[in-house]
């Protein structure tokens, strides 16, 4: 931007700290070209700059840096090309303060030529005195203050207005910082190393006199914990996630303009300014020691299980982290233990094998921040106190909440309860959003709270059919009237409400009514009998090793997905702030491919019987051979997981489909493929691998990626000659398939059956196995959770309409949703059987034991006897790994075994045998 006024100045704007001011700076404007009285306000002069001006003539500069407009002395504006249309201040540092070094006019030609040299212009750089050079630190003492101070590389960067690369050059020598940036970074480093040695005697002191540091109120930006060291700050953000923004106001820490809000009050973006401390000498203060962190603020007493529920380590299970490496214990024994909290962490520990054999696991700053905002936990049981007079609360540990105990009246006084109590969960990525707590009410809280009881009236009662109570109940008006609003589902088993944020924060909470069938059914096979506190144990587990519960188990594990995986983020420009994308993740709406829609889409109304992608798991079995006739028993294997276990890594979509024609084949090109693969040879004695029935294929039919590659790997000469492809793809779940992999292991370590078990006795194992049933029922409960949470995610990306009022060839809403794509279900599923038959090949080319019966992802073999190790032992007398056993995903267990002659009968009367491998003799414990 060059606009000219006819003065000949340049029009320019100035942005720092999120002020946005445009005005004309020169000496020829005629709004500088007056004598300003003493006290005048130094608008007056087209400035908004804070502060007075004194008596002057001449021309008017607003600093960058300090916001303040100087008056009386000559300063050369120039366009910086770097910075679109911003001017830069060249006051004299001791006046501007910001450091920026001299710049010459912007002038042209003849008019520059008159200017230079003039008297006015020399007088002002003489007057200004010896120019210094900002002092900085040694490079490896600035990351140690920026780390010490719990800052991370991209908010620090972000502040200062930099990339996080820059400021890594920076504190590794490889650059030196210049002008402003110097300056600023100065002024950052200057502020750390004062308020850590200040608050690191206050902190000595306070050790030797035995008190605990002073805690400032909840609604005091920038509070400090108990040990005195500064803790993190977050911003308000709408329920959308996107950062609340107002009119410039100072910051209430260094008066600093920001259009930014924490808790209400301007606040600077990271929340790193700090006024400076009185007595503190500047300059760079060595800090000797560990620095100490803060605590989290005070909530409701916990017992430390309590307090492992908060920590939010995407991946492995999140654990009471405490210091920036902490080595897992057992799952029994892990406790909360106070000590002090990570300042930084780079990176992530090693994904361990077990609960008890995990690595160290690290913790980012961004990570316990968000973990001390909810002391409370992310969920609570509300129940009727014993004597009948008041309500009692049951945290995530199964433990009684102890002071203030949920109040009335009504629904809406428990809903004020929570939010004042801070229940909720941390997000589990930076830029995802926090958990909402979660209320479960049992029958006796429902009643007193004033819900009906489920029955058939639709005016009085909850009525299973419609799912929601009728917007004229006497709650739902209640509710209304205190500013409580609920989202399209209304008030139902699993009801969500909110209200408009205040103060930049998000107030929303969910309900679980367990009079109206929250829990029975959707995936929960909960024990029966189950008491408030034991049901607060096991949906905290669940809570701790997965998600808070949303609503079913593969509701919770779709949110899981979403949560791991944010569709947006804050993304700065020059204007503001806007969402953009976070990489790997789906974050737009489209429309699948006709071959790859469910019958109901109306993109499938014109396509033909033959023109579908058909993707389900097998259903195969075949007769039996001499060999295995005179076998006598029948043994079967089940692959734990296998959907999970086929999504870790693998390439899924992220964008819509493309229709080509005569493609060239490419495995790393996720869609769907039209080609003919009916001339592969395959072992009849297996199942064939392309289609659902596992018979050979007849002709040309739809097939994913999985299943191409797969025809490649085994010879085939695949020539599609359409495809409808996805060019945007990455390993989308592969974040999901590893948290649910570490609940999954975890919950069998508590059970009693450890990941390395197999691998060390095949045999302890099995029994271990055997066992498995007689474990805790609610462990038991858990571990069921956690496999319809693998199983009902994959089946949400291909989710069918249903529910009250949906008529045939419409739309339903699922499909508005970015994760609503059926070739990612196909893809899972694919992949699946690719692995099961890779396995089931090898198997039978090393011991000569093919499977007679396939279901889905349990194989049935003919055996010498009824256990698995008859199936899978070699001549030499050890085991096979083609079918590997273990707990792992993807690793095989003991489905179940039958006399021969029992499957005889079964496959003369056209039956599965493996779908009734578990119905006699022995059973595997665990299904």
């Amino acid at each position: 931007m060059t606009d000219r006024h006819s003065g000949g100045g340049l029009r320019y704007s100035a942005s720092r700290f999120g002020v946005e001011v445009s005005r004309w700076c020169c000496g020829f404007h005629p709004a500088n070209r007056r004598t300003l009285r003493r006290g005048e306000g130094v608008s007056d002069v087209g400035g908004r700059g804070r502060g007075r001006a004194g008596a002057a003539r001449g021309r008017a500069c607003l600093c960058r840096w300090s916001g303040r407009v100087y008056v009386g002395r000559e300063f050369d504006v120039r366009q910086d090309a770097r910075r679109g249309a911003a001017a830069r201040c060249v006051a004299p540092a001791r006046q501007c303060g910001t450091g920026a070094e001299p710049v010459r006019p912007a002038l042209r030609g003849r008019r520059r030529r008159e200017v230079t040299g003039t008297p006015d212009a020399i007088g002002a750089l003489l007057g200004s005195g010896p120019r210094r050079v900002v002092p900085l630190p040694e490079p490896a003492e600035r990351e140690r203050l920026r780390v010490a101070y719990g800052l991370g590389k991209a908010e620090t960067a972000q502040a200062l207005g930099i990339s996080a690369s820059t400021l890594t050059a920076w504190e590794q020598g490889r650059r030196d910082p210049q002008g402003e940036g110097r300056a600023a970074y100065a002024r950052l480093l200057e502020g750390i190393a004062a308020q850590l040695a200040a608050e690191g005697e206050e902190g000595k002191d306070e050790r030797e006199e035995g008190g605990e540091g002073e805690e400032r109120g909840e609604g005091e930006v920038g509070a400090v914990g108990g040990e005195g060291v500064p803790q993190a700050v977050m911003l308000d953000q709408h329920p959308d996630g996107s950062l609340v923004m107002a009119s410039a106001a100072p910051c209430v820490q260094c008066g600093q303009p920001s259009v930014y809000r924490a808790q209400g009050r301007p606040m600077h973006l990271g929340g790193f300014c700090r006024p400076p401390v009185p007595g503190a000498v500047p300059g760079p203060v060595s800090v000797a020691g560990p620095v100490p962190v803060p605590e989290p603020e005070p909530g409701p007493v916990r017992t430390a299980a309590a307090a492992a529920t908060v920590a939010p380590v995407a991946g492995p299970e999140p654990e009471p982290v405490r210091t920036a490496t902490v080595a897992a214990a057992p799952e029994a024994v892990r406790t909360a233990a106070p000590g002090p909290a990570p300042v930084r962490a780079k990176g992530r520990g090693a994904e361990g094998r077990g609960g008890a054999g995990r690595g160290a696991v690290e913790v980012e700053d961004w990570e316990q921040a968000a973990a001390a905002r909810f002391p409370g936990g992310p969920l609570v049981v509300v129940e009727v106190a014993a004597d009948g007079r008041a309500l009692v609360a049951y945290g995530a540990d199964g433990a009684e909440l102890a002071g203030e105990p949920p109040m009335g009246p009504g629904v809406a006084g428990l809903l004020e309860w929570a939010l004042a109590a801070r229940f909720g969960s941390a997000r589990l990525h930076r830029y995802g959003k926090d958990g909402d707590p979660l209320l479960v009410l049992t029958e006796a809280a429902a009643t007193e709270l004033g819900l009906p009881p489920a029955g058939r009236d639709e005016k009085t009662q909850y009525v299973a059919r419609i799912g929601r109570l009728p917007d004229t109940h006497k709650q739902v008006k209640a509710l209304a009237k205190e500013g409580w609003q609920l989202t399209r589902r209304g008030f139902g088993p699993w009801a969500r409400i909110y209200r408009e944020p205040e103060a930049g924060r998000r107030q929303c909470v969910q309900l679980c009514v367990l009079p109206w069938g929250a829990l029975d059914g959707g995936g929960w096979k909960l024990p029966d009998g189950l008491a408030a506190p034991e049901l607060a144990r096991l949906l905290g587990t669940y809570a701790r090793r997965v998600h808070t519960p949303r609503g079913s188990t593969a509701v919770s594990g779709l949110e899981l997905v979403t949560a791991l995986r944010p569709p947006t983020r804050p993304v700065r420009t020059g204007s503001g702030w806007t969402s953009g994308p976070v990489e790997g993740s789906r974050h737009r709406v489209f429309d699948a491919a006709p071959p790859e829609v469910p019958d109901e889409h109306p993109l499938a109304a014109e396509r033909e019987d033959d023109a579908v992608l058909v993707t389900e798991a097998w259903d195969w079995h075949r007769p039996l051979t001499g060999r295995e006739a005179a076998a006598p028993f029948a043994v079967g294997l089940d692959v734990n997981m296998a959907f999970l276990a086929a999504a870790g890594r693998l390439n899924v979509p992220l964008s819509e489909p493309v229709h080509e024609l005569a493609p060239a084949f490419d495995r790393k090109t996720p869609g769907s493929w039209r080609a003919d693969l009916s001339g592969l040879a395959l072992d009849p004695l297996l199942p064939n691998p392309f289609t659902a029935d596992g018979s050979a294929p007849t002709g040309p039919a739809w097939y994913s990626t999985a299943k191409l590659a797969y025809a490649v790997e085994l010879g085939a000469d695949v020539r599609p000659s359409e495809g409808w492809l996805r060019h945007e793809s990455g390993p989308y779940l592969d974040p999901w398939h590893k948290r649910l992999r570490q609940a999954y292991v975890d919950t069998m370590a508590g059970l009693g059956v450890p990941l390395d078990l197999a691998d060390r006795d095949p045999a302890a194992f099995l029994e271990a196995m055997a066992r498995l049933g007689e474990g805790d029922p609610a462990e038991l409960a858990v571990l069921g959770a956690i496999k319809q949470t693998a199983k009902g995610t994959i089946g949400k990306f291909r989710e069918r309409p249903r529910g009250f009022g949906y008529r045939p060839g419409q739309r339903w809403s699922a499909l508005d949703r970015p994760t609503w794509d059926p070739l990612v279900r196909a893809l899972v599923i694919d992949t699946a059987t690719v692995n099961l038959h890779r396995k089931l090949a090898r198997l039978h080319a090393e011991l000569g034991t093919p499977p007679f019966a396939v279901l889905s992802d349990c194989a049935v073999f003919a055996a010498p006897g009824p256990s698995a190790l008859d199936v899978l032992r070699r001549p030499d007398g050890g085991v096979s790994t083609a079918l590997r056993l273990g707990v792992s995903p993807g690793h095989v267990k003991f489905e179940g075994s039958r006399p021969i002659a029992e499957i005889r009968e079964l496959l003369a009367d056209g039956a599965n045998p493996a779908r009734h491998i578990k119905t006699g003799g022995l059973v595997s414990a665990d299904e």
